[in-house]
């Protein structure tokens, strides 16, 4: 809800009159509102309701609870329907993994899947890893941003967790939300399938999407349409193809890619973009029906809608990430990763932080100069103090 004292009236937003289907779970109880969360990138979008510029055309009617419209590269918003309320993820929250991880692990280094990677739900998406099986981190990120492979997030998950596992990339996950200024996101599980307490936002997703879009292997990824699983010849397990499901890509002129999603509980997520006349959008959208227009495709008219608008047009903006000096705190304090047991995956270890070595020589030194100058801790906590701050679409859920 509005933050206490506020008495602007929500502007409905734009919905097509069909009745929602029957057996739909009922919402998760969210988290009580935060009246700092729901003013992160401006007053205009501490709404329920429709947020658009002053004189715009009204958004096309859509499914989506809610939804955000904004410029990849200016970061300006240029519209929304209630953006900053709380909503369930299913896989668009792959890519609050991809912005997490991806930086951290090689491409082209081969790793052997666990036992333990292929624990998922019955009846999600998988990309068909194998036990065993030794593949290249590349095609786990293609089985995960094309196929939405719950298995292939997990050993991501797993790998970028280093001696900690799932559990430390997971903790990595919302410390990298909280310093995008995502504070409405909460991870519980890496690869979005439900979990207690999971939320987001259309918000905060677009500042997540703006990290990915960032990314080289994330655009290459995003935009690959077939894709091919490697063969396990000690196995005995051949090769195969599989296809992009984000129809965006294979529809829409000048699409960038992004990620679908599906659980019973979230219904349908999407995150899209697209490039025009020099221009480049993100379009987020969740808790949305496939009818009459399946998530991809209310995305699609969400982007026209967005493309139709002057280039200064704005109710908000996306906020930049914290700066760099919270962010070397924040991994100083975070468990330190172990490389993954094994020598194919030496090379696999993400770096959360700076080496121990470098950390202890960097602390010494420190601690030397800040005995001599009692006058640079006072400036040192007072700045420290500044810079913090407060997934074609599968039956089963991806």
């Amino acid at each position: 809800m509005r933050a206490a004292g506020k008495a602007r009236a929500d502007i409905p937003c734009p919905k097509p009159n069909v009745k929602p289907p029957a057996g739909r779970p009922p919402r998760p109880v969210p988290p009580p509102d935060d009246p700092v969360a729901r003013a992160v990138g401006g007053d205009a979008l501490d709404t329920n309701g429709l947020a658009v510029p002053p004189g715009a055309p009204a958004p096309p009617a859509v499914t989506a609870t809610t939804w955000l419209v904004a410029d990849l590269d200016t970061g300006e918003v240029l519209g929304g329907c209630g953006p900053h309320v709380y909503q369930t993820p299913a896989s668009v929250q792959k890519l609050l993994l991809t912005a997490t991880v991806m930086p951290h692990l090689d491409p082209k280094q081969s790793i052997k899947v666990q036992e333990s990677d292929l624990e998922i739900e019955p009846g999600s998406s998988a990309v068909g890893l194998v036990d065993g099986g030794t593949y290249p981190i590349s095609a786990l990120w293609l089985g995960l941003i094309l196929n939405s492979g719950n298995d292939a997030a997990n050993t991501l998950a797993r790998l970028g967790g280093g001696s900690g596992g799932v559990p430390a990339t997971v903790q990595a996950m919302n410390d990298e939300a909280k310093r995008l200024g995502a504070l409405q996101t909460h991870a519980v599980t890496p690869s979005g399938l439900d979990g207690t307490g999971q939320f987001t936002s259309a918000y905060d997703l677009a500042l997540i999407a703006r990290v990915c879009f960032a990314i080289p292997d994330f655009r290459k990824y995003a935009l690959t349409k077939v894709a091919e699983m490697p063969a396990q010849k000690k196995l005995k397990k051949g090769g195969f193809q599989f296809q992009n499901e984000n129809r965006l890509i294979f529809n829409y002129p000048g699409a960038l890619g992004g990620k679908t999603g599906f659980t019973k509980l979230a219904r349908h997520s999407y995150v899209g973009g697209a490039q025009r006349d020099g221009r480049r959008l993100v379009v987020t959208l969740l808790g949305a029906e496939n009818n009459p227009l399946k998530g991809w495709q209310q995305g699609a008219a969400l982007l026209d809608w967005g493309f139709k608008l002057p280039k200064d047009a704005s109710v908000g903006k996306l906020v930049e990430p914290a700066s760099a000096d919270a962010t070397t705190e924040s991994a100083e304090n975070a468990p330190a990763a172990a490389p993954p047991a094994g020598k194919q995956e030496k090379a696999a270890a993400p770096q959360h932080g700076p080496s121990r070595t470098l950390t202890f020589v960097a602390a010494a030194a420190i601690a030397l100069v800040l005995a001599a100058t009692p006058l640079l801790l006072l400036l040192t906590q007072r700045r420290r103090h500044r810079v913090r701050r407060r997934p074609h679409y599968r039956p089963g859920p991806t």
